[in-house]
């Protein structure tokens, strides 16, 4: 008898191949049959009108802290995500020494919006290699998730506080190769690093791996090589604007010394800025020509992120703001409210050297949010440029005087520039693009500010009843079977007998997210941004039911998936 049969459900297998009317049926955490399906269930369901397609698989996410008082992943789980990487843009919470953890805790709320009150009172910090982190998790979690080795981790673990602002000697680039093989050993699923100056630890400067040389870089890439099952990811300034000759050498001797793909995040995609994204792209026609592969992450749909003058965001990090925006409160409402810093804030936003964050500089489109003060009362939903004009004053100084008048704390929502016409047809040429892959939700970061993991619901949506730029067969083939490929998940991706029964059921006439409402449900009542699923009928991992009608179940089938064990070598060249 079968565990589970989904009866009568179109069935998208994750291939690209056009979708078939049939029933599915899972044995032992497994799909056993796929067609028709006359062997009796357990657990029979009737999915007449109803999708069913492999889990989603979300390549880059940051869910290394939020497993440990979440073991659901939320929000991604109940938006047909059943598989998540993190250890993503080198920051991992392993490997640690204890005298280590508060730099760590301190450096993920800088560099990833992590609550420093949840991450103190939702992990136990309880390991010190990567491979007892992992035990942690292990049998614990509802999803299958794998982690990279961060750079930062072994830096500091190596390091220690020489990890920043010091270069590593000929024995501490031994060491540290000594540790992410013993990682990588244990099931660390390869090795990631940033490079990019928007990452800055808890005192200000610039985290570890900022600090590595190039031949640090390649001696670990190579490390990662002779492993099996392993894989790369990094990020430097280019990823955010346009790689320049040095980054994109670097990324493509990265893939080469480490024979394996590299995967960067994140390309944005605007129409106004055409050329960018054939120069980002040209970085794996270099690989290529090395011997390495290397993918360019790209994201299906807007995610709009808030911003804040109170607490770090994209706004610190424009060219000459941050000196400003870290003054105390009071130092900094005062600097704020200076014309001559106006003119001079106003004038970086807008210079080259801002580069992709000039996109923030659309102050007059920014939409209020929540407000604090009864001076601002009636404000929030509208924009600056309305209330500018009924006060008659120039858009940016109607901003300061919003956010000064709630000590800062003012929620800011940016409205996306590039949600043209134009700028979604380049999406779509990009996403036939194989040097290019869906991902970047950032998923469990950037809690207060974004919410990008139902990134899949929303993009099925548009694919079925909105923009319909692709197909539903390759929407689904691109969240799953394409990211399941570059990281060689071993039997995940796709509906085929013998692969694991990770399963997503949902309605394609509803399908889609709410929109992303702010909670306070994280250890420390720390607040985050998160959004209801609609249409998910259920969710499958490892053949357990673990969503129904959009709701947890409360199972956790999830694996710990580990190099080699669970994913297979995805080579280059």
């Amino acid at each position: 008898m079968l565990d589970h049969v989904i009866k009568g459900a179109l069935v998208v297998d994750g291939t690209g191949a056009s979708p078939t009317l049939g029933d599915v049926g899972v044995r032992d955490g497994r799909i056993v049959a796929v067609g028709t399906v006359d062997e009796p269930g357990v657990d029979v369901f009737d999915a007449t009108g109803l999708v069913v397609a492999p889990g989603i698989v979300d390549p880059h996410t940051h869910y290394d802290a939020q497993l440990f008082w979440d073991p659901s992943a939320s929000p991604s789980n109940v938006h047909g995500v059943t598989t998540v990487v993190g250890g993503n843009c080198g920051f991992t919470l392993a490997p640690l020494r204890a005298e280590d953890a508060d730099y760590t805790r301190h450096m993920m709320a800088s560099v990833e919006g992590m609550s420093v009150a949840a991450l103190e009172a939702g992990v136990p910090w309880s390991w010190e290699t990567f491979g007892e982190y992992l035990d942690r998790l292990d049998g614990t979690i509802a999803v299958n998730a794998g982690f990279l080795v961060g750079h930062c981790a072994l830096r500091r673990y190596v390091m220690g506080a020489d990890a920043v602002g010091h270069e590593a000697t000929p024995d501490q680039i031994a060491e540290m190769q000594r540790v992410l093989a013993e990682s990588l050993t244990a099931g660390g699923m390869g090795f990631s690093t940033t490079l990019s100056r928007t990452h800055a630890d808890g005192d200000g400067q610039p985290v570890p791996s900022r600090w590595s040389t190039r031949d640090e870089l390649l001696a670990l890439c190579e490390v990662v090589g002779r492993h099996d099952g392993t894989t790369l990811e990094a990020m430097t300034d280019g990823c955010l604007d346009r790689f320049s000759d040095e980054e994109i050498d670097l990324f493509a001797a990265m893939s080469a010394a480490g024979r394996r793909p590299l995967n960067w995040n994140v390309l944005t995609i605007d129409a106004r800025e055409p050329g960018r994204i054939p120069r980002q792209l040209s970085a794996a026609d270099v690989a290529a020509a090395m011997g390495g592969r290397i993918v360019a992450l790209t994201l299906p749909v807007q995610v709009p992120m808030n911003m804040s003058f109170l607490n770090h965001c994209g706004l610190f990090l424009i060219p000459g703001w941050g000196e400003i925006l870290r003054l105390p409160v009071p130092e900094r409402m005062a600097e704020l409210q200076d014309p001559e810093t106006q003119a001079f804030m106003l004038e970086r936003a807008a210079s080259d050297e801002a580069g992709v964050f000039k996109r923030l500089a659309d102050f007059a489109n920014y939409v209020i949010g929540d407000t604090y003060s009864p001076a601002n009362d009636g404000l929030s939903g509208r924009t600056v440029a309305a209330i500018a004009s009924e006060r008659g004053q120039e858009p940016f100084a109607c901003l300061i005087d919003i956010v000064v008048a709630d000590e800062l704390r003012t929620v800011l929502w940016p409205v996306p520039p590039d949600g043209d016409d134009a700028s979604w047809e380049l999406r779509r040429q990009t996403w036939a693009d194989d040097r290019a892959m869906l991902g970047g939700s950032d998923a469990g970061a950037h809690l207060d500010r974004m919410c990008g993991a139902p990134f899949p619901t929303r993009f099925l949506g548009d694919t079925l009843r909105g923009r319909k730029l692709v197909s539903l067969e390759r929407a689904v083939q691109l969240m799953t079977d394409v990211p399941a490929r570059l990281f060689g998940l071993r039997d995940r991706g796709r509906i085929t007998p013998g692969f694991h029964a990770d399963l997503f059921v949902f309605d394609p006439a509803t399908v889609g997210a709410e929109h992303a409402r702010l909670v306070r449900d994280l250890p420390g009542d720390s607040p985050r941004l998160t959004a209801e699923p609609i249409g998910v009928v259920r969710v499958l991992v490892n053949g357990v039911v673990t969503v129904i009608d959009g709701k947890p179940t409360g199972e956790r089938p999830g694996t710990v998936m580990r190099s080699g064990r669970d994913t297979d070598t995805v080579r280059t060249g």
